[in-house]
């Protein structure tokens, strides 16, 4: 790491760890793990276990075999690759007997459907009024990965438009905004749109309107490949149709997100703030393409900025409050970190706001803190599944095609996980998730041209590519990106821009045996 990063990193470090203590960022030496300490149990790290972890994520050198534990891609957590659907649902292989159960019915909550409100099944009451699904599971279908329609009688249960619109000169700065105006960071800010809030919603309970439906058509885009080779590439136009509540606001900008995998989220969760914020390198000081950039978010639960980790722009600092944040906005259930019971109903749906809701019993919030926390743990420990074909020589090539290209400069191989107290499935583990959380412009090609939160609408943080082999078994599709319009590994490949530009024409220019075995070594994954 050059000085110029090291002082970067630092004064984002020293700036976060002061935000909302009253101490103002100084040259004192802080311990950057401290981005941790609200949600983790930490034991620090000695400087020799430093130097061993240094050891074991350095970049391979040889690619002649694979390297130790490299079948195990989520440490001691990783579960046994299964031949079936089933393969991401499986819980981290290391978890205690006694916290199976929690696992399960946590699963069942994952599982849930949930019903409009007043209903005589008050544990489960509450849906909507304005929803996209009914159920974790109806987005995240088996723990993976969603998609777009298929066609004009396929709904978009697995996809929405998030939606957003520039804020006013004149109008408050949020804390988290003022905290980035700070470090200067100048991404223009947005607002949820005034009559249909932060995202759309195609779904209604009875005497409700849904707030649209989905409009999608594709344009192909013919790609000459080496070796007289061609790809064709789908460019995607989404439309919000059918508006429920009239017209979107002026300069309303929309997003489409596919439900993403939640296999090894709490591995992801447990690297060290430290480790991810030393591979950023906002101002490109090494001057080799590559800036990645870390997203700060405001907590609401812990009521300060912390380093974003979860969602395509990394918009969630921890998996309890991406699970209540989705909970609201998608299936429009109150919880105790977002309280509202009609979900992502905007001041403008009044007939909205004031339709029955799931909240007036026991609970007192339509998920309550327990059951928040089974969904929380079960998210948390949906393992990994092993890697297959490491030894393979087209797998071991295309691993070299993969650093030699420019692809791990982004997509990190390794990382070992916090020492953990009460969390042994997470705890100390060398992880090879394929990505460094961080985010990279990725061009003009995959812009949706929506600012969220430090996230330009160009940038999108890292996808991790742990289990991207498994797709097409669990899923029964190779759709990817954040839009679902890449239909091959190769095309999402492709499709990158931006920073990586240069990877991505190398791969279009490299001979037509190194492009299979760079595909097979992503399958193998």
């Amino acid at each position: 790491m050059t000085h110029r990063q090291r002082s970067t990193r630092a004064a984002l470090v020293l700036a976060i760890l002061a935000a909302g203590t009253g101490v103002a960022p100084g040259p004192v030496a802080a311990d950057p793990d401290d981005l941790t300490w609200p949600h983790l149990a930490v034991v620090p790290r000695s400087a020799a276990e430093s130097a061993r972890i240094a050891g074991a994520t350095a970049p391979p050198q040889d690619f002649t075999a694979s390297e130790p534990f490299e079948t195990n891609p989520g440490g001691a957590a990783t579960t046994r690759a299964r031949t079936t659907a089933e393969a991401f649902s499986q819980s981290s292989a290391n978890m205690p007997l006694e916290r199976e159960l929690d696992f399960k019915v946590g699963n069942g909550l994952f599982k849930k459907l949930w019903v409009s409100s007043p209903a005589s099944t008050l544990a489960s009451d509450g849906l909507g009024p304005v929803f996209n699904a009914r159920s974790c599971q109806r987005c995240h279908l088996k723990d993976g990965r969603g998609h777009p329609p298929e066609g004009p009688e396929d709904d978009a249960v697995s996809m929405f438009l998030r939606i957003s619109v520039p804020a006013a000169p004149d109008e408050e700065i949020s804390r988290i905004e003022a905290f980035l105006l700070s470090l200067g960071d100048q991404t223009p800010r947005m607002r949820p749109d005034p009559t249909y809030g932060g995202q759309l919603q195609d779904f209604a309970v009875a005497g409700h309107r849904a707030e649209y439906r989905l409009g999608l058509r594709y344009d192909e885009i013919e790609i000459a490949l080496s070796e007289g080779e061609t790809a064709s590439l789908r460019k995607p136009t989404f439309t919000a149709e059918n508006l429920g509540y009239g017209p979107l606001a002026p300069g309303a900008r929309l997003s489409p997100r596919v439900a993403p995998p939640m296999i090894g989220l709490g591995l992801l969760e447990a690297i060290p703030a430290a480790d991810i914020l030393a591979l950023a390198d906002p101002e490109d000081a090494d001057d080799d393409g590559i800036s990645g950039r870390a997203q700060v978010v405001w907590s609401f639960e812990h009521d300060r900025p912390m380093l974003g980790r979860f969602g395509w722009k990394a918009g969630a600092p921890t998996i309890r409050e991406q699970s209540a944040s989705a909970f609201s906005g998608d299936l429009g259930i109150s919880s105790p970190l977002f309280p509202a019971p009609w979900g992502d109903c905007a001041a403008g749906q009044q007939a909205c706001r004031q339709a029955p809701h799931g909240d007036g019993d026991a609970r007192t919030f339509e998920i309550d803190t327990e059951a928040l926390d089974l969904v929380t743990f079960y998210s948390r420990n949906l393992a990994v599944p092993a890697r297959r074909d490491v030894d393979d020589a087209q797998v071991l090539r295309g691993k070299q095609v993969f650093h030699d290209s420019g692809c791990a400069a982004c997509h990190t191989p390794k990382f070992v996980t916090h020492r953990l107290e009460g969390q042994p499935e997470q705890s100390f583990q060398l992880i090879w998730p394929m990505t460094d959380l961080l985010l990279h412009d990725m061009g003009e090609g995959l812009a949706d041209h929506r600012p969220e939160g430090r996230a330009s609408g160009r940038e999108w943080r890292t996808a991790p590519l742990w289990g991207i082999g498994l797709t097409e078994q669990v899923n029964g599709h190779t759709q990817f990106l954040h839009d679902g319009r890449a239909r091959s590994l190769l095309e999402a490949v492709i499709w990158h821009g931006g920073e990586a530009q240069a990877a991505r024409d190398t791969v279009v220019k490299m001979p037509k045996a190194d492009r299979v075995a760079l595909i097979r070594y992503l399958e193998s994954l």
